[in-house]
C-alpha cells in the first residue's frame, strides 16, 4: 500500500472541511480470497452491507461488491457455491482518513467506483462509499452557500454566526464570524475567556 501525501483542499475559500474518517464505516467486514461467493453474499445479507473486503496473506487483496456478484456471477450463470471471491473481486482503491470528502468524491469519480478503503498508518481501518459522501453533501452545500453569500456581501444585513470549521484552530463551531477574509470561532476571538472573566 503506497502512502501518498494528503492533498490540500482544491478550493482555498472552502472553509468547511469534513474528513473521510468522520463519515467512514468501521470496522471493516472481510473475507478470504478462497471464500465462496455464496458465503460472501450470506455475510453481506447478515451485516446489511453492499461490499466485503478480501484479505489475503499480505493484507487487503481486493473488494467484492454486490455488483461484482451480479456482473461476474449471476450474469454468467455461474453457481455462487462454485465461485471464489478471487474470481469476482476487483482492486481496492484506498484513501487516507485525513483526506477531505471532496478528495474522496474525486477518486470515486476518477476510478468509476462506489467504495474506497480508508487507511491510517498503512492499515485498513474503514470503508467510505459514494452514498456516504452524498449523505453529507446537502448540509455542506447549505453551509458553504451561506458563507459564500457573506463573503460576497449578498446577504444585505450584518454577518451573523454561521456553522463550520474555524480557519484559525480548525475546530467546529456554530458561532463562526467572518472577518478580514477568514471565519473565526468564539474561542479564537477570545469571547469565551472574556465572558468568563467578566462573570467572576
Amino acid at each position: 500500500m503506497v502512502k501518498k501525501p494528503i492533498r490540500e483542499h482544491a478550493d482555498p475559500n472552502m472553509t468547511t472541511r469534513v474528513l473521510v474518517r468522520d463519515i467512514m464505516n468501521s470496522p471493516v467486514v472481510s473475507a478470504s480470497p478462497t471464500d465462496t461467493v455464496k458465503d460472501i453474499a450470506k455475510k453481506m445479507k447478515e451485516e446489511k452491507i453492499g461490499s466485503i473486503v478480501i484479505i489475503g496473506k499480505d493484507g487487503p487483496a481486493g473488494i467484492v461488491t454486490d455488483w461484482d456478484i451480479v456482473a461476474n456471477g449471476v450474469v454468467k450463470d455461474a453457481r455462487p457455491s462454485m465461485l471464489k471471491a478471487s474470481d469476482v473481486m476487483q482492486k481496492l482503491h484506498t484513501i487516507e482518513g485525513e483526506e477531505s470528502i471532496t478528495e474522496a468524491a474525486r477518486l470515486l469519480r476518477k476510478h468509476n467506483i462506489k467504495r474506497l478503503g480508508v487507511v491510517y498508518k498503512n492499515r485498513l481501518v474503514g470503508i467510505i462509499s459514494a452514498s456516504d459522501v452524498i449523505a453529507v453533501t446537502p448540509d455542506l452545500v447549505d453551509v458553504v452557500s451561506e458563507k459564500a453569500a457573506i463573503v460576497r456581501g449578498e446577504l444585505g444585513r450584518p454577518a451573523k454566526n454561521v456553522s463550520g470549521y474555524c480557519d484559525e484552530c480548525g475546530e467546529w463551531s456554530d458561532l463562526l464570524q467572518y472577518s478580514e477574509g477568514t471565519f473565526i470561532c468564539e474561542l479564537c476571538r477570545g469571547e469565551t475567556s472574556a465572558g468568563a472573566g467578566s462573570a467572576q
